[in-house]
């Protein structure tokens, strides 16, 4: 036999394994298979009724809701609101890492210090050397309000920030402050010379009295006397 007769021989025992193995492929998936149900005969007579796969059955019974075990063991109780009480929390056990709380300037630390060159931003409150002071004990006049009297109405609140900076004059206050005071208001009691300053604008009408303050007498002087806003324009 030549070449020729080898090699067509050869093609066709390589198409009949071929064949072979494609047919071997269907049976065994046609076999193996998990999703197509099972025809079997029933105990009747010829008649076949499919069964559903075992794995399809185990498949379900795993989505089924599970089945609950020791619940009064494993679920907490039942706790009654009424009788819940709050306890303070421990103390850390350890001091290491904790914030440090900021330094507060306290008052044996304060002193009075000279405020050069005052001027007034309101009846009551001044800007110093880069601070802002209030006059404490006194509370002071909006520089936009507008006061009434005899039915006569007069811008009070400009008249009474015009009258400090008029009584300061550019003159130092002796204020007890504390020693280093960012830019921040602070209310702090002060002195011209031996001169109150906030007994000053209290008994001029130029201010009026805190509730807890130490000006009241004064305030009802302002207001007897009809002086600064208790009083006409001047």
């Amino acid at each position: 036999m030549g070449r020729l007769g080898r090699s067509r021989q050869a093609i066709g025992l390589g198409s009949l394994l071929l064949l072979a193995g494609i047919l071997l492929i269907g049976l065994a998936g046609a076999l193996l298979s998990v999703d197509r149900p099972v025809l079997t005969p029933s105990q009747d007579g010829d008649d076949t009724r499919p069964i559903r796969p075992a794995a399809a059955i185990i498949d379900a019974q795993r989505r089924g809701p599970a089945r609950k075990v020791a619940q009064d063991l494993i679920a907490p109780p039942r706790l009654d609101p009424a009788v819940i009480e709050r306890v303070e929390p421990r103390p850390p056990l350890s001091e290491l890492g904790l914030a440090v709380p900021p330094k507060t300037p306290m008052p044996g630390d304060w002193r009075e210090v000279l405020l050069y060159r005052p001027i007034a931003t309101s009846s009551v409150v001044f800007e110093s050397m880069g601070r802002k002071v209030i006059i404490s004990g006194a509370q002071g006049i909006d520089p936009d309000r507008f006061c009434s009297f005899h039915e006569v109405t007069w811008p009070c609140g400009q008249r009474a920030r015009a009258a400090f900076n008029a009584w300061l004059r550019g003159r130092a206050l002796k204020c007890f402050v504390p020693p280093d005071v960012e830019r921040f208001s602070i209310a702090a009691p002060c002195r011209l010379g031996k001169q109150d300053v906030g007994a000053w604008l209290v008994s001029n009408g130029w201010a009026t009295a805190l509730p807890s303050g130490i000006y009241g007498k004064a305030e009802a002087t302002a207001r007897n006397a009809q002086m600064g806003i208790f009083g006409s324009a001047q």
